[in-house]
């Protein structure tokens, strides 16, 4: 195995091509689905619309989650919605999907999360056992995560207005002494890792909703992180940048820390751990796996004297144990993520304006 200084070989992907949602006029007076994509409609949204609506420091950090201090604790807070169609998929469902996206939300910040609410907006027609079947993957989810559900709310919505079960849940946990973690901290020198293949959510709910087959079944990744990210603390308390890649995959996340930091990152498109089964679905679908959706992967930007060792402690844990090295930070280009493919080439890899996959997460 390659070490964290060097550059580590990988399958060679396919060719990336795009498949989104054509992207809408900017000046459109009306919400699209590539709003809530996670890309550059969505930064937009939020930053020309809600941002200025609300108009805090502390909403303006933009990270996975806000961090706040009352009294003398720092405690980290998230919220998400969700709504993904199908509510069930090979490796999961919107329940357990929900508690594990915020306890996740809640980990990027190096938070030790501890209790979520849970709210159910619920379609009139909607068989109550699968209401059951959500709720229970949500008790299963939270016990597994070390977090407890303390409140909740449940509406109703006309038959027709809604799809079966709509989720939220909103997280809150600790942030140790000595932790600061925000994509503002990404450095030139840092070295970028990820936990783990990506892509497995996004094609695994594809499968299902389009009733296509490759050959395996594909299994999202769906888990919680906040051990992981221990793990990764008990090395050095020093991690810089986490973030987990969602909506709009690999990509996006890498171009918000970019972003926020001002910093360039090159990533090794070789190096990427991407299975088999997504590349091939992928280069079927005409889908570039760096934006497809994950919901139990991160990408860390960690000082480069504690990358190896802070690797070797990702490799094992259960949720690391496919980490890699897949680039680094530069001063060069700032707020842009560039590629350099197999051919000897780069390419930028910049935030997606529609969305590959909607309603995944």
């Amino acid at each position: 195995m390659a070490d964290a200084t060097t550059t580590p070989g990988a399958t060679a992907l396919p060719d990336p091509s795009a498949w989104s949602c054509p992207a809408p006029l900017r000046e459109a007076p009306v919400v699209v689905l590539g709003h809530g994509g996670g890309g550059a409609l969505s930064a937009e949204l939020i930053t020309g619309l809600f941002t200025p609506a609300y108009g805090n420091d502390v909403l303006d950090a933009l990270g996975d989650c806000a961090q706040l201090r009352l009294g003398g604790t720092r405690l980290a807070f998230s919220t998400d919605s969700y709504v993904v169609r199908p509510l069930f998929f090979p490796g999961g469902c919107i329940g357990d999907l929900a508690v594990n996206g915020t306890v996740n939300d809640l980990a990027m910040s190096g938070a030790r999360p501890a209790y979520l609410s849970c709210a159910f907006v619920l379609e009139e027609g909607t068989a109550l056992g699968v209401v059951e079947r959500v709720a229970r993957a949500i008790g299963a989810a939270a016990r597994a995560a070390g977090v407890t559900v303390a409140t909740g709310d449940t509406k109703v919505v006309d038959a027709g207005h809604g799809d079966g079960v709509y989720v939220t849940t909103s997280g809150i946990g600790v942030i140790p002494d000595g932790v600061d973690i925000r994509p503002q901290r990404a450095r030139p020198g840092d070295v970028v890792l990820v936990s783990g293949p990506i892509g497995l959510h996004g094609v695994a709910v594809l499968s299902v909703r389009e009733g296509l087959e490759f050959g395996v079944e594909v299994a999202s990744d769906t888990a919680p992180l906040a051990s992981l990210v221990t793990a990764m603390l008990a090395v050095t308390p020093d991690l810089h940048a986490l973030r987990d890649p969602t909506r709009g995959g690999l990509a996006t996340a890498l171009n918000e820390i970019a972003a926020a930091s001002g910093t360039g990152v090159v990533l090794s498109e070789d190096a990427v751990p991407v299975p088999e089964a997504v590349a091939g679905a992928c280069g079927f679908l005409g889908l570039d796996p760096l934006y497809v959706a994950n919901e139990g992967r991160l990408v860390a930007f960690v000082p480069r004297e504690h990358a190896d060792a802070v690797l070797a402690a990702m490799r094992a844990h259960p949720q690391g144990a496919g980490a890699a090295v897949v680039g680094e930070c530069v001063a060069e280009h700032p707020g842009t993520v560039v590629a350099r493919t197999r051919f000897g080439g780069t390419r930028v890899v910049a935030l997606p304006d529609g969305e590959q996959l909607p309603r995944i997460c």
